[in-house]
């Protein structure tokens, strides 16, 4: 049996994130993941692009990542908040010495990126395609059967698996979840007039429509979140008829706009998990918790977890601990359990406050919007949420390695 530090179910972003930070940091770390890697890099896998926060972005530079990205990201220089088109918006620009509010890549190159580094990783072993058929925790260490038939053992287990996490469901962790009655369509689109590195989040009853900046300077993504029961309808549209509706939302202050991606769509729902840890197991990323993609920080939560459980891991071994020791898991929980379920109800109220019809409720929300435009301290708030400097951040996300 080929034994490992720490084994890791899912090689997604997340999944893959870690892996890298650990083995970088001299933990033996196995990957197991039933897609293709060839799959996973191919153009049409995952068309969505994910906003970086600053301090993620930090991470992966620290991590050897950010390399393999060098002039595929557009930065955000500024965000801009509006409840409609009506007057009254937010709008963020940091000083000159704040730095960036983050960086848009497209999700593709954040993976190819990911791969590059994996391929260059001491102490990384892959798993894949494959997947464990048996998995069995103990007190002493975690073991798993492979579908190829080999066994491999771990003082511990991590889950990264998704949304629908079949190691958190075994594991009996009770999730708090729903759908929203919303339906977010994803394309890109190119335009007349430059967006100047501009993320723009217009919020109508029926969903938010999110303009996110990319290279060049003239083409941003789109996410314009419908009503479940208008999506079919709206894809069905011919691309001139959808343009139209999507130039209604924006209002015309691009310009002529056309398509520059194929359409697709994805539910959007909301869980989150009433623990992220049992015996010799973790939840990272969205097997712990997955958000309304409103304010493109579900990746970002997911790289806190990163950066959280290494540091966590690294010291608890430097102190001659083993990975799976229930005092690391239990200050892992303790650090990322609050933090994540303050971000998560934080945005699903967001959700939901500027989904409510009717004047009154508009008139209150642009006003909320104006105070906060107003008040120097809140505004500050927002833009350190948006960076991801909120809270006690793990020196990963400093850029530090441990």
């Amino acid at each position: 049996m080929e034994r490992y530090d720490v084994v890791i179910l899912g090689g997604g972003l997340v999944g893959l994130t870690l892996g890298i930070a650990l083995s970088g940091h001299g933990v033996k770390t196995a990957i197991v993941d039933p897609a293709d890697p060839v799959d996973m890099t191919a153009a049409g896998f995952d068309g969505r692009v994910s906003a970086i926060s600053s301090t993620s972005y930090a991470m992966l530079q620290a991590i050897g990542v950010a390399r393999h990205l060098d002039g595929k990201g557009c930065p955000i220089d500024r965000i801009w908040v509006s409840d409609g088109l009506e007057p009254g918006a937010l709008d963020f620009v940091p000083d000159a010495d704040d730095g960036l509010m983050g960086t848009m890549f497209p999700n593709r190159d954040l993976r190819i990126a990911l791969a590059q580094t994996a391929a260059e990783a001491d102490n990384l072993i892959f798993y894949q395609p494959d997947r464990a058929t048996a998995v069995d925790r103990g007190s002493d260490g975690v073991t798993l059967t492979l579908q190829n038939g080999a066994t491999i053992g771990a003082p511990l287990l991590v889950a990264a698996e998704g949304r629908n996490s079949p190691t958190r469901e075994a594991a009996g962790i009770r999730t708090t979840r729903w759908q929203y009655s919303h339906t977010a369509m994803v394309t890109a689109i190119d335009h007349e007039i430059p967006h100047a590195n501009t993320a723009y989040e217009i919020f109508y009853v029926g969903g938010p429509f999110a303009l996110l900046p990319m290279l060049p300077g003239t083409r941003s993504a789109v996410v314009w979140t419908v009503p479940t029961g208008q999506a079919p309808a709206m894809l069905k549209l011919s691309e001139r008829a959808w343009l139209a509706e999507a130039q209604k939302r924006i209002g015309g202050f691009l310009g002529d706009i056309s398509l520059a991606g194929p359409r697709s769509s994805y539910p959007l729902g909301f869980h989150h998990a009433a623990r992220i840890t049992d015996t010799r197991l973790a939840l990272v990323g969205d097997s712990a918790h997955a958000i309304h993609p409103i304010a493109g920080q579900g990746l970002n939560l997911g790289f806190r977890d990163v950066a959280a459980l290494v540091e966590v891991l690294v010291e608890g071994m430097r102190l001659g601990l083993d990975p799976g020791d229930a005092q690391l898991l239990a200050r892992y929980q303790r650090w990322r359990g609050l933090d994540a379920l303050m971000t998560s109800v934080a945005m699903d109220g967001l959700v939901r406050l500027f989904d409510i019809p009717g004047k009154l409720p508009s008139l209150a929300r642009r006003a909320g919007l104006a105070m906060v435009q107003r008040t120097p301290m809140l505004k500050g708030r927002f833009m350190a949420e948006a960076r991801g400097q909120s809270g006690a951040l793990p020196r990963l996300l400093a850029g530090e390695r441990l």
